[in-house]
């Protein structure tokens, strides 16, 4: 498929960047080199000239005695992500980054950067997993079930943002697989969580309970029904259809100024499975960077 393609005529008048992290250190899947495979699809469909490539170790990486896996390629990630971040507000303030993973945890990088620039943003959290967890709570040590936490300010203390997101900037929609642990957290600390079949409007009126005039959307591909998607590593059932998200999107769009976005988690088996999943995958990125009307 022509790189300029796909989204020829789609794209925002505010500069969209879109960067390729294909990142898979982060995950706990046996498909998580898989990752690697879906966001080099993606990339194929994306404007060259618009679109950066962050170069990612080929070791796995060590855990340094921290309880989260192959935290020092995580580290080199996200560094490498921050910087060319920096550089992109550096030229344009207006422009925005539209982060292609590779697993949740390219959203680190992404979210502390744009924590740093806006100060009245909400984080929209698209996903079907809390992805809450602290290196004593993971079973698994994988960071992508981390990150929302660290990016509230608790977790491995080389990872934490300069500045948290506060708890109540925090809106989860279609999260419905929470652990104990993870659970006890969001009651605890009165996080929004929206289910799957969450109205447009009741989206809306959470964001603007939080005070926010900003939004960042996150899309873990797995927020989705199975129905709609296969090529995600942690399916679950009963999720949101292609058509509703893209309602929720673009109603946040519209109300809320877009600064940031984030689609993760795209570990195709083979290419039967690109082949049948991109024309949803672009739909949710046409969504994200053509202007509202």
């Amino acid at each position: 498929m022509p790189a300029e393609g796909a989204l020829r005529g789609t794209l925002s008048s505010v500069t969209v960047t879109f960067m390729v992290v294909p990142q898979w250190q982060g995950s706990g899947s046996s498909r998580a080199m898989r990752l690697v495979e879906g966001a080099r699809s993606i990339q194929t469909d994306l404007p060259t000239s618009r679109t950066r490539a962050i170069e990612i170790p080929l070791e796995a990486g060590d855990d340094q005695g921290s309880g989260v896996a192959r935290l020092s390629s995580l580290q080199i990630v996200r560094d490498n992500q921050l910087h060319e971040l920096r550089q992109i507000s550096s030229v344009d303030p207006d422009a925005w980054a539209l982060t292609i993973g590779g697993d949740c945890a390219v959203e680190l990088a992404a979210v502390t950067h744009v924590l740093s620039v806006e100060a009245d943003v909400a984080v929209l959290w698209f996903d079907a997993h809390g992805d809450l967890h602290t290196p004593e709570t993971s079973p698994s040590g994988a960071f992508h079930g981390m990150v929302v936490r660290t990016l509230l300010g608790e977790g491995n203390p080389t990872l934490l943002p300069e500045t948290a997101l506060p708890p109540d900037r925090l809106v989860m929609v279609g999260t419905r697989a929470l652990d104990d642990a993870e659970a006890a957290f969001v009651d605890s600390a009165g996080i929004t969580v929206l289910p799957p079949d969450a109205s447009p409007q009741s989206l809306l009126d959470a964001v603007a309970a939080s005070g926010a005039t900003s939004v960042y959307i996150h899309i873990d591909l797995d927020v989705l029904d199975p129905a709609e998607i296969s090529g995600v590593g942690f399916p679950e059932p009963f999720g949101i259809t292609a058509v509703a998200l893209v309602e929720l999107i673009t109603a946040a769009k519209q109300r809320f100024r877009l600064v940031g976005a984030g689609i993760t988690e795209f570990a195709p088996a083979d290419a039967g499975q690109i082949l049948d999943d991109q024309p949803t995958i672009l739909r949710l990125i046409g969504a994200l960077t053509r202007d509202a009307s």
